[in-house]
Order: C-alpha cells, then structure tokens, then sequence
C-alpha cells in the first residue's frame, strides 16, 4: 500500500494548495461542518452485518474515499476471502494495462498447401488466437463469422479443400475445464471449456420435440445445428401426459434424453456445455462451408498442442521441424475491440471471456498461456497499481474457482489505483451500473441507481460486491464487500444493497481542518458501451411479442422491428429475440 498512501499524500498536498486559494477568494463558500457523521456510518454498517445471526459466514468490508484518501469504514479488510466473480475487476484491470482497450483477436484460416484448379490441395486449418466473440452475441447471427471466412475463400477462388479441417487451438494450451471449478456446475452455461478455437460461447441448446406417432423416439434437434454431440435417446413419444429428462453426469459423457414426452405437447429444451470446444466449434464450420458452396474432402479434427501445430509449432526451435512447411494466410477475421469484451466480463459476468482474456494475458507477456503465467501477469499488473498482493492466491481468472483468494483491500487499492491512471474511463465503464435493467437491476429506484458502479460475485456461499459510489456530497467512495460461508446468497446480496444505498446516501460536508472534495467527479464514459452486443430474450412457454415488450419496457413495434426474421405469430419456445435499447424519451431505467 505504500504506493497508494504517497499518492494519497500528493494528493492531499496539491488539494491543500487549491483550498488556500479558494479559501482566500471566497472563505464564506464553505459548507457547514457536520461532526459524527463517519461515527454513524459505521454504527449503521456494523449493524448491518449483525443483522443476520450466521454463525459460519465472514465479512470483509472496506470502504475509502477517493477524494479524501481517508478510510470511512473497515471490518477485517486484509483478511484474504473467495471473491467469486469480483476476480474479474482484478483481470479487467490487468488487460487494459498489459494488453490495452483497442486490442484485438484475429482468427486466421491457413494452410501449408497450394491451390490449383479451384482446389485447396492440402489442409485448411482454422488458427485461433482465444477470440471468445465468435456467436451472435456481437453479430446478427451466430455463423456470421464462419460466412465471413468461406467468403474470404470464394474470393481467392477456392472451391474445394482436398486435405482435412483442422482446428488449431495450440496458442493457449491448458485444461479445457480449469482446476478448482466445481463439477456440479460443468453442464452449466456459466462453466464453458475453455478453447483458443471457440464458438457459441462453447454452449449448445438441444431441443427435444415429440414424434408425430405414440411409440416413436422423440425428435433431438441441437441449436446450433451441425453440432457434434454424442447423444443417446431412449425417450418415447407417448398420447398421454408424460416428462421426459435431458441429462448428463459430465461434460464428456454422452446426452441421455429419457423418460416420455406427450405427442401433442410441448418441445423440452436444455442447455448445456459442450465436452471438446475446438470439436464443436469445427464441426458447425464445416457445415457453413459446405453451405456456402466449398467441399470437404478430408475429415475434421483438432490440434491443442504446440508441437503438432504448423503455426504455433514454428516457434519450437528443434531441428526435427525443420521439414515443416510455411503456413499461408488464406482469410482472416478481426474481433471487435478489448473495451467491448471487457464490458461483457463484468456486466455479463462472462466467465469464457474471462477466462481467455486470462490465458491470453500470459501468452502474451511470457509466451506462456498457463495459469500460473496468467496469475503472474495479473499480480504483476495489481503491483503496478501500488496495490500490496499479499494473500493473493489466483487459480483462474474468472473468480469460478473457490480457491481463488482476495482481500477486500486489494479490490479497493485497485479502484484507487486504477482511477489514478488514464485507463480509469475505460476501466469505470466496464462495470455494471445499479439500477439498470440490463446491468445490475439491483437497488432501483434508490439513491445508489444510475450511481454505483460495482462488480457482483456469486459462487456456493460466497457473494460479494466492489465498486465505487459517489456519496449525496459528490464524494467518490471505493467499496469492497466480500462474504464467505453465507447460507443464503440472496439474503447476502441484501446486506450488500443496503451498504451501497447507505453510501450512496452518505453525506458529511467538510470538518474543521478537513480538505475539500476534489473537482473530479465519476467520469461519464467516452463512448457509449453495449454491454454484450444487443440485449437478448429467450422465448418461454406462454410468451408473446406483446409480453416481451412490456417485460423490458419497449414498445411493441420496436420490438417486431429490432427482429424482422421472426414472424410475430408464429413465435417458438426457444427463439431468441434482440431488445432494441430504450430511447431518451423513455425517461430513464424501468423496473423488471
């Protein structure tokens, strides 16, 4: 911290200079003293984490002004705790600094072959650099990519691909599924394998609709389709009233669909993770090639280690590769910037972008792409900062792993640290925003909407929330509140809105002897920030265009509008549909 507490001084050095010149222009401005003011906050704090009897459950609190450079409050702040998803403000952190907000990823298709005749006479390899981007999310339709790169193809006049498809995820090898994850929550969206060569955010939807006779297997339909799964289907369409069951024991078993499910009834839909991403994701592109007019003739597979890899295998220095060819550059995809993917790690709380931006941290700085060499990096970049990483354990760098370890302290010294460099735009308008619908709904309608920043946290009794406030005086507040062995979440998450509201509410004017507010206020964002590309809906059962528009606040025919593919009539259980973003008139953010 000692970084910190020298900035804190200079600080107060140079706000005391500007307090003597205004003092001396206009000594009657300053406002009224107001004492206790700090003493019941801090009665009001404590009585907060007393006020649920958990004997098991441990607080971490701390919070200080970024104006003042003073603590408000502090309950065990240097004890270290499992953030959860608040790991992620430490990973942001530490991409905008090492990496820096307009880098990019770029997904090539090379080959070590030559084209004749219309014929790619060699393999066609899809090179991936860990782009988590690639779906719907950042474009109109899933496969937009994929149409991209075949375009890129037809271009140059290729037709037809005489070797094998090949993806090549080998520039961030390591552990599909991280250490420390919980294997209860690998079928789980919010679990992906993670895979330099990713696609759909390494998740599938698989659709269960009955036969159209009694005693027939269901129909198994996979979205994306073309998706390469094992799927066993003992399921049996029934007249009657029956359920059927989509489950698996791991990710790389196979989908078991049991059970019975009604003729006439409803289709059953789950989603799940995909067991090998690069498979996955190659499987769905060879189908958009063959769509898009080019032939495969050659089988499909995958490379995730260096030395099988023609790209990432050059930089091997071993004469037994001296035989390998030079790869060529067929076609090349660019993602969108940084900015945006650090917008979906901590407004979506994404855990594949999370944790690719995390390999690619090491890859990048040591040629490395391991955890430990990620870990390294993000300590490094906190130290940086002048934040003391003592205590800090990083396991992954989406904050999944129970073992991860962070003090509350080290999650304030990086709001500190991070608004005292040019980076704090950039970093500030990552986080979610209270009171926003489609960011973080929670505490609406208080004095901390459309105020607090802050990154929530939520993993089996963990829950957490850091981020920085501006107080009812315009002073801005970093705050870190961590809780390990809670019961309930839920009702942690309470406390934890009661906290922010108070601090938003906060107001102590300026004590005898005390320096005035600095002019600074929270920055506006320079750029306006989608939050993860368009807002999107999944259909449920019952659900119409009319109730989806009232449900997010918009109007009916902006809504038909936003998704001109779907005919407003014949809506399906499971289609997704694009909320257009609220317009000015709309007078600010609606309730959910």
């Amino acid at each position: 911290m000692l970084a910190v507490s020298l900035r804190r001084v200079v600080f107060a050095a140079a706000a005391l200079a500007v307090a003597l010149t205004v003092g001396a222009a206009a000594p009657a401005s300053s406002p009224a003293p107001r004492k206790g003011e700090l003493e019941r906050l801090g009665s009001a704090l404590e009585g907060l984490l007393a006020s649920v009897r958990w004997s098991r459950a441990e607080w971490s609190v701390l919070v200080v002004s970024l104006d003042r450079g003073d603590t408000l409050f502090a309950h065990e702040p240097e004890t270290p705790r499992a953030p959860a998803s608040n790991l992620k403000l430490l990973t942001t952190a530490a991409a905008l600094r090492e990496l820096g907000p307009d880098f990019r990823f770029r997904t090539y298709l090379v080959t070590t072959g030559m084209v004749s005749d219309s014929v790619l006479r060699g393999d066609l390899i899809l090179y991936g650099t860990g782009d988590p981007g690639i779906s719907d999310r950042f474009y109109r339709d899933r496969n937009a990519v994929f149409v991209e790169l075949a375009q890129q193809l037809l271009a140059r006049g290729i037709r037809a691909v005489e070797g094998d498809l090949v993806g090549d995820a080998s520039l961030l090898p390591g552990p599909v599924r991280p250490e420390g994850w919980d294997a209860a929550d690998l079928n789980d969206h919010f679990a992906p394998g993670i895979s330099a060569v990713s696609f759909n955010e390494n998740v599938v939807s698989i659709r269960i609709e009955p036969a159209p006779r009694a005693g027939w297997r269901p129909i198994v339909h996979s979205l994306p389709d073309h998706a390469d799964l094992p799927i066993d289907n003992q399921a049996v369409t029934v007249e009657g009233r029956g359920r059927v069951f989509i489950s698996r024991d791991h990710p790389l078993d196979s989908i078991r669909v049991i059970g019975e499910i009604q003729r006439q009834g409803r289709d059953v839909w789950r989603q799940l993770t995909v067991p090998d991403p690069t498979r996955f994701t190659m499987s769905v592109f060879r189908s958009v090639l063959e769509d898009q007019g080019i032939t495969i003739r050659g089988s499909t597979r995958a490379v995730t280690e260096e030395s099988s890899s023609v790209v990432t295998g050059r930089r091997v220095a071993a004469p037994a590769r001296d035989f390998v060819p030079r790869a060529r550059i067929l076609a090349t995809h660019v993602s969108p910037p940084l900015r945006d993917y650090l917008a979906v790690v901590n407004k979506r709380s994404n855990n594949l972008f999370a944790e690719l931006i995390f390999r690619t941290l090491g890859r990048v700085r040591y040629g490395e792409a391991s955890p430990e060499a990620s870990a390294r990096v993000m300590a490094e970049a906190a130290a940086g900062l002048g934040v003391d990483t003592t205590g800090l354990v990083l396991l992954d760098g989406s904050g999944l792993s129970a073992g991860n370890r962070v003090r509350a302290s080290t999650f304030v010294s990086i709001l500190e640290g991070m608004a005292d460099t040019d980076l704090w735009s950039e970093y500030w308008q990552t986080l979610p925003e209270a009171g926003n619908r489609r960011e973080l709904p929670r505490m609406y309608r208080t004095a901390a909407a459309g105020n607090l920043r802050a990154k929530t946290g939520t993993i089996a009794r963990v829950s957490a929330l850091s981020g920085v406030v501006q107080s009812r005086d315009g002073e801005r507040l970093a705050f870190s509140i961590l809780v390990n062995g809670t019961p309930s979440t839920n009702g942690a998450k309470r406390i934890e809105n009661e906290i922010g509201v108070r601090l938003a509410s906060f107001e102590r004017g300026v004590d005898d002897g005390a320096l005035p507010l600095s002019v600074a206020q929270l920055p506006p964002p320079p750029v306006p920030v989608d939050s993860g590309g368009p807002s999107r809906h999944q259909v449920s059962a019952g659900e119409s265009f009319d109730v989806i528009a009232r449900r997010y606040g918009v109007g009916l025919e902006e809504l038909i509008a936003a998704n001109p593919g779907i005919e407003p009539r014949a809506l399906r259980i499971g289609d997704w549909l694009e909320i257009p973003p609220l317009s000015s008139a709309d007078g600010g953010v609606r309730a959910r």
